[in-house]
């Protein structure tokens, strides 16, 4: 039985756009929540609202710097869906 489409090679590369574009903002958003983390436990301080303003400013700072890229791996993308519409 033969159920393979072009539809699912386009939501492979979905997934992988996907994980591609949010994964340097997660990753470092996690490793900077572990450092204040580590910090908190070791100082015993349990504010709540420590962690969310230096993630806030690293993920900003992320932003900024990988937004270009961002912006054209989504656009390859979605000129690879568009090109992938025709042949259907």
């Amino acid at each position: 039985m033969e159920s393979y489409t072009p539809i699912f090679d386009l939501l492979h590369t979905a997934v992988i756009v996907a994980a591609k574009v949010s994964a340097p903002i997660l990753l470092i958003s996690m490793a900077v929540g572990l450092i204040i983390a580590i910090f908190q436990a070791a100082t015993s301080i349990q504010e709540q609202t420590i962690t969310f303003v230096p993630k806030l400013f690293i993920i900003g700072i992320i932003l900024v710097m990988s937004g270009a890229w961002i912006m054209a791996t989504m656009v390859d993308f979605t000129k690879a869906i568009f090109a992938a519409m025709l042949e259907l």
